[in-house]
């Protein structure tokens, strides 16, 4: 579906509105900042444009975005929520997605972006008062979990807890089936740090082809967070790391520690691992050096990667487009960066390397016969 749209409007972290823009300047040149508050841009395009429902925005550092419809007027909770609809008319909307901006950093105070009982109140009110029949009529608890490929989404976005605005997109990547962008997964009892969020949700993000029982290799692991995700999903670990890591993650049988850095282990040590995760308190050119090293190496075919980057500070996000080329320059073709709900100054560069094919002897004996390479492709899990 393709309609005439004048304003799109964008939420990122609490503080990253000024980076938002200058990507977005970049992206979208023609495109202007107008109405703004912290974690929330709207954008006004030069004149009405034909956009479709299934536009990307393609933005490392927005959380979400949607094709705006304009702002819910009212002065009550439900007279705001029938004007929604009013907005909506004409859209054959599939799900509803409620979120309040964010109000601080992430992990500042114990803010965590979620689903905040404000936004699930108001989704309910706004579900309420759907058209008789509509088909977003809640199913379930509020969040991703109904939510598919495809799916056209009305969004709200709880600017103010009086003011709400209001917009569509298509359900394509994982995480625009997520309200807001946001992550929507629960954390355990017991959680070593809040490297446990980052690391779940680049994951779930991402969805890396990981099987359990498969070995990854941690370059930073302390205290043991993230660590502790990868254990949950049946992996094996190797952290690598000079300080030492919690002791819940330490007796844990399929974890392993070298308390050392990443750049004083062999690079042949490497060779066992399928995937590599790297979060290192260090800048992003020496995190990128480091798995670099590692990952061209020729005894070492590591399938999938996700990078924490440190950003010093905003302007270092200028420099996102040349990490994500050096990434792809390793062999990974498919590269994607994202600033998680759960990261602070920080970028998460995930790569993927296409799986090489397992040659059998037969195969290898005919190459060998026909003066091609008899040496057997290396095995990729």
């Amino acid at each position: 579906m393709v309609g005439s749209a004048k304003f799109v409007f964008v939420t990122c972290q609490w503080g990253a509105e000024a980076a938002l823009k200058r990507e977005l300047a970049r992206l979208w040149p023609g495109w202007r900042s107008a109405y703004s508050r912290a974690g929330f841009v709207t954008l006004k395009l030069p004149h009405p444009t034909p956009l479709p429902d299934n536009f990307a925005l393609r933005s490392t550092l927005a959380r979400s975005y949607a094709i705006s419809l304009g702002r819910a007027s009212g002065a009550s909770a439900s007279q705001r929520a029938q004007q929604v609809w009013k907005l909506a008319a004409g859209l054959a909307i599939d799900r509803l997605h409620v979120w309040s901006r964010e109000q601080a950093v992430p992990g500042t105070g114990g803010y965590e972006p979620s689903q905040d009982p404000a936004a699930v109140e108001v989704r309910t009110s706004i579900a309420a008062a759907a058209p008789a029949g509509h088909a977003c009529q809640p199913a379930g608890p509020p969040g991703a979990a109904n939510t598919h490929r495809g799916d056209l989404v009305l969004d709200c976005v709880l600017v103010q807890s009086n003011e709400w605005w209001v917009g569509y997109h298509r359900a394509a990547a994982r995480a625009t089936r997520w309200p807001g962008g946001i992550w929507p997964g629960q954390p355990p009892e017991e959680m070593v740090s809040r490297a446990y969020l980052k690391t779940s949700e680049a994951l779930d993000w991402m969805s890396l082809p990981i099987k359990p029982g498969q070995r990854c290799v941690e370059l930073g692991c302390a205290p043991g967070g993230s660590t502790q995700a990868l254990l949950d999903r049946g992996l094996r670990v190797t952290g690598i790391d000079p300080a030492n890591v919690d002791p819940r993650i330490a007796q844990q049988k399929n974890f392993w520690h070298l308390r050392k850095r990443a750049a004083d282990v062999q690079r042949k040590e490497f060779s066992p691992f399928q995937w590599l995760i790297a979060d290192m308190n260090v800048a992003p050119p020496y995190t990128l050096a480091t798995v670099r090293d590692i990952v061209t190496h020729r005894l070492v075919h590591i399938r999938g990667l996700l990078l924490n980057l440190k950003l010093a500070d905003w302007t270092m996000a200028n420099q996102l487009p040349q990490y994500v080329e050096e990434v792809r320059s390793w062999g990974y073709p498919i590269v994607r960066a994202r600033q998680l709900s759960h990261q602070r100054h920080e970028i998460c560069i995930a790569g993927l390397a296409v799986p090489r094919r397992r040659r059998t002897r037969h195969h290898r004996r005919r190459l060998a016969g026909t003066g091609t390479a008899s040496k057997p492709a290396a095995n990729q899990g």
